[in-house]
């Protein structure tokens, strides 16, 4: 028996939804969402890029890890505070790659206002793809998909198919359709319409390759259009990253179905409301690293302290050692050992008990009041 997509169901794209449903998690998501903003705003202004720089990040790492590509983590907060103009000690140069997800990502959330065309997406996808190559295969870029695309899972002889897309000959008619909707003037609540639209535009699946990072920024522009700002404090994509499994199982499912998409909906509202709480501990952390800067104001610090101290007030995983702080830095053992040494005398770091070469080194504990 054929399998139908919901793409080839009568009234297709026609999508519906149970109103009375996506009430009550609408409106606790908007309430959630709007306290947030509103702590975020009493933090000021460089506080608010600081913690949008992390989140900025977070988003642009979690949305290529999703499609199971690793970008280098320093490499793409170095093209974020470049393009933001936020300071952040010396900047790592980054791959024509990263610069391209990274531009794509920030043309989303900081020029949310603006109409999304196929000229546009074109730009984003040229982006992704600079080399106009996905691993090995050549595609192609900036123009829609030319073959019919599946997606599949297993091995060769024992493919699974999860999903057929629409025919290369329904391409510029479907997406007609799709940002016509999309920039139109029907009055939907741009929380919804972020759920909407990254469904519609991953079921299209227009491109070669790319879909479901495109989706996730097109489901960012409307978030950021929601709150009327360009700058993110919580990313979707580190939480649909967190849930991979559900996030695929759910979409197959209601690509397999019917046009009411409720059931997608309700996970997706419930995907952002998680990771709104998940922007708490980072609220946290932008605080207390605020308040540990605060506290050292009088001391000066060279360029090199100054790089690992952010790196160690960003969430560097363990102690730091003389070996870790000379590959921070970029500096010899003496140089790192002569920094730290410096550090410590001026209660910035303290040694902790091991002794000799193998002492690492941790924040000393800020004197309260």
């Amino acid at each position: 028996m054929r399998r139908i997509y919901v793409h080839q169901q009568p009234g297709w794209p026609k999508l519906t939804w149970d109103a009375a449903r996506l009430a009550e998690p609408m409106a606790d998501l908007r309430h959630r969402q709007g306290r947030l903003i509103g702590r975020m705003a009493a933090l000021g202004f460089k506080l608010r890029q600081e913690a949008s720089l992390h989140t900025l990040t977070a988003d642009v790492v979690k949305t290529s890890e999703i499609e199971g590509e690793r970008l280098n983590i320093e490499q793409v907060r170095s093209s974020l505070a470049r393009r933001l103009g936020i300071e952040i000690g010396a900047l790592k140069p980054a791959d024509r790659h990263v610069d391209g997800v990274v531009e794509m990502m920030l043309d989303a959330t900081g020029n949310h206002a603006k109409p999304l065309t196929a000229k546009r997406l074109f730009a984003w996808h040229a982006a992704l793809f600079p080399t106009g190559r996905s691993g090995l295969s050549t595609i192609t870029v900036g123009a829609w998909r030319t073959g019919p695309m599946e997606v599949v899972s297993g091995p060769v002889g024992r493919r699974r198919v999860h999903f057929a897309a629409p025919s290369p000959a329904r391409l510029k008619r479907e997406m007609a359709a799709f940002l016509k909707w999309f920039n139109g003037p029907e009055p939907m609540d741009n929380v919804l319409k972020s759920g909407i639209a990254h469904l519609w535009f991953i079921t299209i699946h227009p491109f070669d390759d790319g879909n479901g990072r495109i989706a996730r920024a097109i489901a960012d522009m409307c978030l950021a259009r929601s709150e009327k700002s360009s700058q993110r404090f919580y990313s979707v994509s580190s939480q649909i990253r967190q849930e991979r499994a559900r996030y695929y199982e759910v979409l197959e499912r209601t690509q397999k179905g019917r046009l009411d998409v409720t059931p997608w909906m309700e996970w997706y509202l419930g995907c952002l409301g998680r990771a709104i709480d998940s922007a708490e501990g980072l609220l946290a952390q932008v605080l207390a690293k605020a308040r540990f800067l605060e506290s050292i104001q009088g001391i000066t610090l060279n360029e090199r302290q100054s790089l690992v101290l952010n790196r160690f007030l960003d969430g560097f995983q363990g102690n730091l050692t003389t070996a870790k702080y000379a590959k921070l830095a970029k500096c010899s053992h003496d140089t790192a050992l002569r920094d730290i040494q410096s550090l410590v005398e001026r209660g910035v770091l303290a040694a902790g008990p091991e002794g000799g070469r193998s002492t690492s080194y941790a924040l000393a504990p800020r004197r309260k009041g």
